[in-house]
């Protein structure tokens, strides 16, 4: 679905904006570019929306950009039906209505191009760049299996969905076992994703088309792209001779395995990048479950540091800490919601880590907590039902503890626990 420029659309019907393309029926412009223009439109026989690319007229053009403009769509015709992947985008249908050439695709709501993810500010957690470069090599696997080479990887060129889903689109100039577009003039493809022999105007392979998902990796992660040029001369320059600027400096969150990875797809020689997209994939895979790792030590790290400071944890050994964390479940409530409910019978005892609560019997507040404050012990000692409501009065985060739990802790963390709970107790009934 992607479509570059600003050139005028082409007149169906003798329309300003045409009304049907075939037997579609246009909503409304989705994008527009050099050489076509998306349009949401209505399949009114199927009942469906679908995207159609709509190429722009070939009357003001020379013969020779003519024979471009129509290999593109011949080029991207021929795909109907021939890639068949849910990382993908299908092609539906493929016509010429008089002068007009037009693809049809899937429409997919609210789903956005990844270059709105590659700004600074806009950046996707690591683990989710893992994720769409692992999606989009299991996609790029299956058309190289097809005996195609898509040309133009790049973030214009690959949907993120609502959902997360990611789906590759525009194999308009790709090359295929049956033929493709190496004998038109000039590069073919988005100079500043294309491998140094794609540049040098040699046959893309798939080697070529996994460095330039490699160079979308690292874009995504540090939202820079690893060569610049302010000509096609010198950006020819940085790519074939220049090293990028290590990804550590630009994001200090990337895992070295997950650099080594981005590294290796820039190899200036192709033989000594992936061999595969799906080597490419399984690298990928266990990078992503480093940083899954990574991310949830992390988590933990900075669980443990929010509990070292409550009053509760004051004498508590660090290797307590951690075991009552383990032992724990870390809950988040929203504001509103119920930690636990008047009448309820229940065994658990909660140690506020953020926030504040409201106790509550009836439909009366009786009393508010804060930060660091314990409620529950009731429960804990008895088992007896609850004499009273406690709501999240903000956001809230609580460890809850059960006696279950405390009971597989070592001697010395129940001795620590137990003595900490007294405390809390005799301190709440002197006041």
């Amino acid at each position: 679905m992607d479509s570059g420029g600003k050139s005028k659309p082409v007149v169906v019907l003798n329309r300003p904006e045409p009304r049907r393309i075939g037997k579609y029926v246009v909503a409304r412009e989705l994008g527009r570019g050099s050489t076509s223009t998306v349009y949401l439109c209505h399949d009114a026989y199927r009942g469906r929306d679908v995207a159609v690319k709509l190429y722009h007229s070939d009357q003001d053009l020379s013969p020779e950009e003519a024979e471009v403009r129509r290999r593109l769509f011949f080029n991207e015709a021929q795909m109907a039906g021939m890639l068949d992947h849910p990382n993908i985008l299908p092609i539906l249908d493929a016509g010429e209505l008089d002068d007009a050439r037009y693809i049809v695709m899937e429409f997919i709501p609210g789903a956005r191009p990844l270059s709105d993810y590659t700004e600074a500010e806009h950046l996707l957690p690591v683990n989710k760049c893992v994720e769409v470069a692992f999606k989009c090599a299991r996609a790029l696997a299956y058309a190289h299996r097809q005996g195609v080479i898509h040309r133009d990887i790049k973030p214009g060129n690959i949907l993120l969905t609502e959902s997360g889903d990611v789906r590759l689109v525009d194999f308009g100039v790709a090359r295929t076992a049956i033929g493709g577009l190496d004998k038109v003039r000039g590069l073919i493809g988005s100079p500043s994703y294309m491998a140094p022999e794609q540049l040098g105007k040699h046959i893309a392979t798939r080697e070529t088309d996994l460095y330039a998902l490699g160079v979308v990796l690292y874009e995504l992660l540090t939202g820079k792209r690893p060569f610049y040029g302010d000509s096609l001369e010198r950006l020819k320059q940085q790519v074939m001779y220049a090293s990028p600027v290590p990804v550590h400096r630009l994001r200090d969150d990337v895992p070295p395995e997950l650099e080594r990875i981005v590294n290796r797809a820039l190899e200036k020689q192709p033989a000594r990048r992936y061999r595969s997209a799906l080597d490419f994939a399984a690298d990928l895979s266990q990078a992503f479950q480093q940083a899954a790792r990574l991310r949830q030590q992390t988590v933990e790290q900075e669980r443990f540091s929010q509990l070292r400071h409550l009053d509760f944890f004051r004498d508590f050994a660090y290797p307590d800490i951690w075991e009552l964390l383990n032992a724990g479940s870390w809950e988040t409530y929203r504001e509103g919601e119920a930690l636990v409910r008047e009448g309820d019978l229940d065994e658990s005892f909660f140690i506020l880590v953020s926030g504040r609560v409201n106790i509550q019997r009836g439909q009366t507040v009786v009393g508010k907590l804060r930060e660091g404050s314990c409620f529950g012990e009731a429960g804990y000692l008895e088992g007896q039902q609850r004499d009273s409501s406690i709501f999240a009065d903000e956001e809230v985060q609580a460890l809850r503890l059960t006696a279950t739990a405390i009971e597989r802790c070592s001697t010395a963390c129940q001795l620590r626990f137990m003595r900490q709970f007294l405390r809390m107790i005799l301190t709440r009934l002197s006041s």
